[in-house]
């Protein structure tokens, strides 16, 4: 009930706000958004599972997650940019899950630089030692807004594992049924064009990267058919640049041992589901918009990020190419 009564206060600010768009009112616009911005802090106080990034860090780290997100937003951003600013995204919440504790032990790297005189040079630098919390992770994919972020996570974790590691990747090809509405919204598992090994997935990290997520519905989906299957994670973190309160909340009531980190926090979403005030279709804008007849498969999604793209992620493309191709 507490829950209900929380959602149902925020809703009503956001109408409130929303009164200020149409004409245009920017002061009553940022008082409006800061009323709400301090109620989903206080709300989210009572949910230690739910990790935002903007009411987890100081003020700096703050600004430069708003003007990410103000990027993110703005319809005027191009695919390119927009790809760039999901990556700052994904390195700034792969920072605040891992690296961010102050005790976190230290490792050392020693690079071979290219100064070759008078000697061959070398350099020492210290990173965090996260070997503990990363080595046991595996990628899952919620196909197809998450697989570039999937795969920048990834990245973050071959870089910062002392070994190298390479997580492994399992891929659920999920959608919701649009013709439905928030209150009784149904999310579709297509397990002809999925890619996973079961016995790859028990005991373990699951890292689940999505740029959106409003209703919960399709982790959750997701997590309990794997429960289903007889899979027993150990733990699971959920990924998002921006998060409903709504969808966190049922995110963490709804599983154990999950952890949700979201990057901005917006305060509702609409009748059809989609976050307001949102970004728009992340999805489209990270991959370019399919055909409703003819999508493309992950290998296309894969070859249409090109050259730089995949020179960056090229382990990563291997796994996945991997997975799906056996």
């Amino acid at each position: 009930q507490q829950d209900m009564d929380d959602l149902h206060r925020l809703d009503q600010m956001f109408k409130e706000t929303m009164k200020s768009f149409d004409p245009v009112d920017e002061k009553k616009i940022i008082e409006g958004y800061d009323k709400m911005g301090h109620e989903m802090q206080k709300i989210c106080s009572a949910h230690p599972a739910i990790k935002v990034y903007s009411f987890e860090t100081d003020v700096q780290a703050q600004a430069e997650a708003s003007r990410v997100i103000a990027k993110l937003r703005d319809e005027r951003t191009d695919h390119q940019e927009f790809m760039y600013y999901s990556q700052r995204a994904y390195e700034m919440l792969f920072r605040m899950a891992y690296t961010n504790e102050p005790t976190v032990k230290k490792g050392h790297i020693i690079v071979k630089t290219p100064v070759t005189f008078p000697v061959q040079n070398y350099a020492v630098h210290k990173i965090p030692d996260i070997d503990a919390k990363i080595n046991n992770s595996v990628m899952c994919v919620m196909l197809r807004g998450a697989l570039l972020p999937s795969m920048i996570v990834s990245k973050e974790i071959e870089e910062f594992s002392s070994t190298g590691y390479i997580t492994p990747f399992a891929l659920f090809k999920i959608s919701r049924n649009d013709t439905k509405n928030e209150s009784n919204m149904e999310y579709i598992l297509d397990l002809d064009k999925s890619f996973f090994n079961l016995e790859q997935l028990d005991g373990k990290d699951l890292i689940f990267a999505d740029p959106m997520n409003a209703t919960g519905g399709s982790l959750v989906t997701v997590v309990k058919y794997l429960l289903e299957q007889g899979v027993h994670p150990k733990s699971i973190a959920f990924f998002n640049t921006i998060s409903t309160l709504k969808g966190s909340i049922r995110v963490t009531r709804a599983l154990e041992n999950c952890t949700c980190y979201t990057l901005w926090l917006d305060p509702v979403m609409n009748e059809k589901a989609y976050i307001m005030p949102g970004l728009g279709d992340a999805g489209d804008r990270l991959n370019g918009c399919d055909t409703k007849d003819h999508p493309r498969n992950i290998i296309q999604l894969l070859s249409d990020y090109g050259h730089n793209v995949s020179g960056l992620y090229r382990s990563q493309m291997f796994e996945i190419e991997r997975t799906v191709l056996g």
